[in-house]
């Protein structure tokens, strides 16, 4: 017979692997790094020997898993955490990280107590962040007062806007006439200017009437035969002058004879004839129902010499006297006629 050599091995058998603990820490393993992932727990690394074998059952609360079988409990926070109402003692060693709050008492995730505390020091840290002075905020008050401030400095603007505004409805006119008609006895507009209530030459052009001229009348009017060669027809010039003459109130001495050689009718609530003012007279110590001539009450109240030589009147000097004379007394007049208006 032939020699059988068995092979036995006598040493301890493997050990079974014990399928329910390995789930079981399976379980635990994927929660937990559920929880890291999310960054409620730090990630805990381990030297591979340190490892908890496979067939430990998983850690008990408030402890540590073991090596070799031997459960070390792990040291407990300063600050207790609260205790919830419903269950034991939550596990102290798992953090909540909120990096923009105050560290508060690490409470496990997914429980109640952690979620109100999380919410109350949310709420806490709130008027914090409201109250805090921002810069930008610091330049509204700013600009409001400016806006606040800006119609009391411009009040003196707005009474001398109406001043200007008065004036700027003010004009004076003063007309020249040379003689058409029959003999030269119709007379006819020649020249017109008309000034400002500051005295600037608004308009001044040589008139060509629209009839033959018969007497220049240089001597008093100042027009000669070369000023019709290039001279505005009157027509035309009538329509320039009366839109500048229309809706203002208009100063001239003896107006009428202006309006006249215009073929114009004006209102006379807002005329201004300087030879039918009698405060005018008053002041010139003449008679209040005369009428005095625009040579007399310039020399007396305003000291100066106008009309004079040979070689005739100037217009745009002669509207211009007529309005530093009425604004001599432009606020007595004006003051009288508010009182008792003319009828047009």
């Amino acid at each position: 017979m032939s020699t059988l050599l068995l092979n036995l091995d006598f040493g301890e058998p493997p050990p079974k692997k014990a399928v329910e603990g390995n789930a079981k820490h399976r379980k635990f393993v994927r929660k937990r790094r559920l929880l890291e992932r999310r960054g409620f727990l730090n990630k805990k690394n381990q030297p591979p020997g340190k490892a908890p074998k496979l067939n430990s059952e998983p850690a008990k609360k408030g402890e540590t898993s073991s090596v070799d079988g031997a459960w070390k409990v792990s040291p407990l926070p300063k600050k207790k955490s609260v205790a919830s109402s419903s269950g034991p003692e939550q596990s102290l060693d798992k953090k909540v990280a909120v990096p923009w709050l105050t560290p508060a008492p690490a409470q496990k995730a997914g429980t109640s107590v952690g979620k109100v505390d999380l919410l109350g020091e949310f709420q806490s840290a709130l008027p914090k962040i409201r109250n805090h002075p921002a810069r930008p905020h610091k330049k509204g008050p700013q600009k409001n007062l400016t806006q606040k401030n800006a119609p009391q400095s411009s009040s003196q603007p707005h009474s001398d806007d109406k001043c200007s505004g008065a004036s700027q409805k003010m004009v004076a006119i003063d007309c020249e006439m040379v003689g058409t008609g029959p003999k030269g006895h119709v007379s006819s507009l020649a020249r017109c200017s008309i000034v400002s209530y500051h005295g600037d030459v608004l308009y001044d052009e040589y008139v060509l009437p629209p009839c033959h001229i018969v007497d220049y009348r240089t001597r008093w009017s100042g027009i000669r035969k070369q000023h019709m060669v290039n001279a505005t027809p009157f027509k035309v010039a009538r329509g320039q002058i009366l839109k500048i003459l229309t809706g203002k109130i208009v100063v001239g001495h003896a107006i009428h004879n202006d309006f006249k050689a215009l073929q114009y009718f004006h209102p006379k609530s807002l005329t201004r004839d300087t030879s039918h003012i009698p405060p005018l007279n008053r002041k010139a110590d003449c008679p209040e129902n005369a009428t005095m001539s625009l040579k007399t009450l310039t020399k007396k109240l305003l000291n100066r010499d106008i009309q004079v030589g040979k070689s005739g009147h100037s217009s745009v000097e002669d509207a211009q006297a007529a309005m530093e004379l009425y604004k001599l007394v432009e606020v007595e007049w004006e003051q009288h006629l508010a009182q008792s208006p003319p009828k047009d």
